[in-house]
């Protein structure tokens, strides 16, 4: 039977807030569950934890709530010999604490003014609170959770998911979600970014979380990067034209602006390159929320990711007024997102860039982690529900036969974004497995799905049913036992 560990005390009133409510409506109970019911058989060559982030919030928000601006829980799944444990548990962020005292919200969101905010800190804009709610890896044994504004980096036990308190290495000016782990090395690769000069750093910490490399990176000015790449050699970092509108941050307000006629522009530093070392690349003006893979090919370093059409499009019209602006930039069929290319010559200076796939409408992408920094053949998407920040589908890219397979999730079904598991012992590079989370509303309840990643669309090979129905979230990982068992 599940055993509830813990009620976390909310006062987060009912609301038509779409992001409040189906499959994202909150959660508030901490579960352990080790006897749950499961569809089919757990294969026994997996020996690893998948954990997911959600943007859950406790409290009511001060002005308009963006699903960005939610308390950090983590739902897990340990799975080893067959058998799955599962937990989930809000992380004790800083904010978390001080607002659980206060029993109200202290910090007002993404879409509210600074002004409103009863209390500052615990975010490198200040402005926001730390919630530490975006994105999630495993390093040096631990987990790291951390925020897209820049926050403090929390660790927390793989096993257990107790907070572990802020990571040390962190510089004063936080890191963004998306700093990437690589395997072969132990490296940490991180940026963060500001509003002051020189806009953006870099960095590198060691397999044992120290810091070791830190530059300043120079932009024309303040920006909005989401996410990086790596290859083995170079660190690819962004200035893309969706950023802080200059007119409003004079006001004290952080409204994002698109301009179309300013180039997106690339820099690749070596990995423990110095400032002067970054050379820039000017491509088409896009915006980009991830990569899914970066590696070196003769003079150039190709760069995956997914390119949006339509980086600031038309609020929409399904949506009641009030929630129109935000919820279109959260609609992959608003920014008609697909995967696309970056070729940059090192030697010429040059940028090539294509299309890579004809479906629209994903984003969210992993791939085989044993091909990270090699070239990949496939890349594994979620696709989107149309006008809804929800994923109702996977679907498998092949980028040598320019050819898609897809698994839809079912009607009113919900996923998570899903890590590729690598089988032991494998044949072929989609040879493992993929998992996420789903939530079903029309059964009111939430699974865990592992499919066969050689043919998702045969559907999953087991279902593991969760304790409760569980909120949908953004980002997840997984990661063998052996990165953090010591």
């Amino acid at each position: 039977m599940p055993k509830l560990i813990n009620r976390i005390a909310s006062t987060l009133s009912p609301s038509d807030h779409p992001y409040l409510n189906g499959a994202w409506t909150p959660n508030f109970d901490e579960y352990d569950a080790d006897d749950m019911e499961i569809i089919g058989e757990i294969p026994t060559d997996i020996d690893g934890v998948y954990v997911r982030n959600t943007e859950n919030p406790v409290h009511d928000s001060i002005g308009h709530y963006h699903p960005f601006d939610g308390d950090a829980m983590l739902h897990a799944i340990r799975i080893k010999e067959g058998r799955a444990e599962y937990k989930n548990r809000f992380i004790r962020t800083k904010g978390f604490e001080d607002e659980a005292e206060a029993g109200k919200a202290l910090w007002i969101g993404f879409m509210g003014n600074p002004k409103d905010s009863t209390r500052k800190g615990w975010g490198a804009h200040g402005h926001v609170k730390d919630s530490s709610s975006t994105d999630v890896l495993v390093h040096d044994g631990e987990i790291l959770s951390t925020f897209w504004q820049c926050g403090e980096g929390y660790r927390l036990d793989p096993e257990s998911l107790d907070t572990l308190g802020v990571q040390d290495w962190v510089p004063k000016d936080g890191v963004s979600a998306h700093p990437k782990a690589d395997a072969r090395t132990g490296d940490l690769l991180f940026f963060n970014y500001s509003t002051k000069a020189p806009y953006m750093h870099y960095g590198v910490v060691d397999a044992d979380s120290k810091l070791k490399h830190y530059i300043p990176v120079e932009l024309p000015g303040p920006r909005l990067p989401h996410d990086m790449a790596f290859s083995e050699n170079y660190s690819v970092l962004n200035d893309f034209p969706l950023f802080w509108s200059k007119e409003f941050l004079d006001q004290g307000l952080y409204f994002p602006m698109y301009d179309p006629t300013m180039k997106s522009r690339f820099g690749i530093v070596p990995r423990y390159g110095k400032p002067e070392d970054v050379q820039w690349f000017e491509a088409d003006p896009t915006y980009v929320l991830h990569f899914t893979n970066c590696y070196e090919e003769g003079d150039e370093v190709v760069l995956d990711g997914y390119f949006q059409d339509d980086p600031f499009p038309a609020p929409l019209e399904t949506m009641p007024d009030k929630y129109k602006f935000f919820a279109s930039n959260l609609d992959m069929h608003s920014l008609k997102t697909h995967l696309h290319r970056w070729r940059f010559n090192l030697k010429t200076g040059e940028t090539r860039e294509e299309r890579l796939c004809d479906a629209e409408f994903v984003e969210f992408g992993t791939i085989n982690p044993s091909y990270l920094t090699e070239k990949n053949r496939y890349v594994y998407s979620a696709e989107s529900e149309k006008d809804w920040f929800l994923f109702r589908g996977l679907v498998k890219h092949d980028l040598e036969t320019k050819t898609v397979q897809k698994y839809a999730f079912g009607d009113q079904r919900f996923g998570s974004e899903a890590p590729f598991i690598p089988r032991k012992n494998a044949k072929s590079e989609d040879d493992g497995y993929l998992i996420s989370f789903i939530t079903d509303m029309k059964l009111n309840r939430s699974e865990c799905v592992i499919l066969d990643a050689r043919d998702i669309s045969k559907g999953p090979v087991c279902q593991i049913i969760l304790p409760h129905r569980i909120c949908s979230g953004t980002h997840a990982v997984w990661a063998d036992a052996h990165e953090f068992t010591k």
